[in-house]
């Protein structure tokens, strides 16, 4: 057997995890499970395999006439693209979670359960980002690893930084959430050029995938009213596709003969507009044909109840956090009881209190305590 194909296989299959987990993020908290599992294994076996050939394999998006036909270094179209897109119809067919959005169409923020874990999750994503686009040299003897690392660093530590500075300036506070967010736009946005650009152009694609990131959120949101929960599409989608754009842009010319607009050449440019229609138009296609099929047939979205209690004590039998029921809740009802008691005490007191208002508390040395005295009262004249 084959230990170089063994290998490119297991990396590619990390790819194509990758690509199925960016759709579970915007259908979160009520999608039933073997709709789940239908998805995920025709994203791994058919949707991700068959564009990834196109641009990877020497299919017809790589051999386009123009500039050096489309080039994705470590996934932009083929993983962020396509996944995001999928999770937008995904989002769009299931609807919005109960009480995201009030009757006047406004929407509710329902923030997540634990914002460390968020920011613990968001450094290993970060880490793990310099094996999925440093990996794509396919060769560890290859020096342009260092430029691809470097680039990925600035690229997240600028999203991060612009977002960290615009919410400061527009609400006060520093938004972490939407700092991890930042850090994450920034990492999608450089995935394919992160091999082509100085660093210098990693910073502007990291400062604009910030942003990008941002109107992204507000635009879906607000405006189509489609409940994306953990910003699935305002990450992958939107910053997936600044990212593919960047490459026609920004490419020096000085790595596999790719050259974007600020060398003179406007054809790069072209070629990955090409690829980026293809990477929307294939996603959304599959994405409408799978999710609708799924909803008219088996039904995709759990019931009230079920989404209510949570999907992982019904779906799972196992909830995700025991110990709110194991311990909280006997404390609940623990501390009722204790108030129960406490406010019958009180009442008592206060009824005790109303027959001593009438009385003067004096000191009998022959009880050796306080005790009320009756109050004389007038006499009537």
């Amino acid at each position: 057997y084959d230990v170089q194909t063994i290998m490119f296989w297991l990396f590619q299959m990390v790819f194509a995890t990758k690509t199925v987990t960016i759709i579970a993020g915007a259908v979160a908290e009520r999608m039933k499970f073997v709709p789940y599992i239908i998805y995920s294994c025709l994203m791994c076996g058919l949707i991700y395999p068959i564009y990834g050939h196109w641009v990877w394999g020497g299919g017809w998006l790589s051999t386009l006439p123009f500039g050096a036909g489309v080039k994705d270094f470590a996934g932009c179209a083929c993983v962020h693209t396509v996944g995001g897109i999928m999770a937008f119809v995904g989002a769009w067919v299931l609807g919005p979670r109960k009480g995201k959005y009030n009757p006047d169409g406004t929407p509710n923020a329902i923030p997540g359960h634990n914002l460390v874990y968020v920011v613990i999750g968001t450094f290993i994503l970060a880490f793990g980002w310099f094996g999925f686009n440093a990996g794509s040299t396919l060769a560890a003897t290859d020096l342009r690893m260092s430029v691809v690392a470097s680039n990925t660093f600035i690229a997240a530590a600028a999203g991060a930084s612009i977002m960290l500075f615009l919410t400061w300036a527009m609400t006060g506070y520093v938004d972490l959430l939407f700092i991890c967010n930042g850090a994450l736009a920034g990492l999608v946005a450089i995935t394919a050029p992160c091999a082509y650009v100085e660093p210098w152009a990693a910073a502007v694609i990291g400062l604009l995938s910030g942003l990008i990131m941002r109107g992204a959120v507000w635009f879906v949101e607000v405006k189509l009213k489609v409940d994306d929960p953990l910003g699935a599409v305002a990450v992958h989608a939107a910053n997936g596709i600044w990212g593919m754009l960047a490459i026609g842009i920004f490419a020096d010319g000085t790595y596999g003969g790719v050259s974007g607009l600020i060398t003179g050449s406007g054809w790069q440019l072209l070629a990955q507009a090409i690829g980026t229609g293809v990477a929307i138009g294939w996603a959304f296609a599959w994405g409408a044909a799978i999710f609708f099929i799924l909803k008219y047939t088996i039904g995709i979205r759990v019931s009230d109840l079920v989404e209510s209690d949570g999907v992982d004590t019904h779906i799972h039998g196992s909830p995700c956090y025991p110990v709110e029921q194991d311990f909280i809740a006997p404390m609940v009802g623990e501390a009722m009881i204790d108030l129960g008691q406490e406010r019958e005490q009180l009442s008592l007191l206060e009824e005790a209190m109303s027959k001593d208002a009438g009385r003067e508390k004096i000191y009998s040395d022959k009880l050796g305590r306080w005790v009320y005295a009756r109050l004389k009262t007038e006499k009537k004249r």
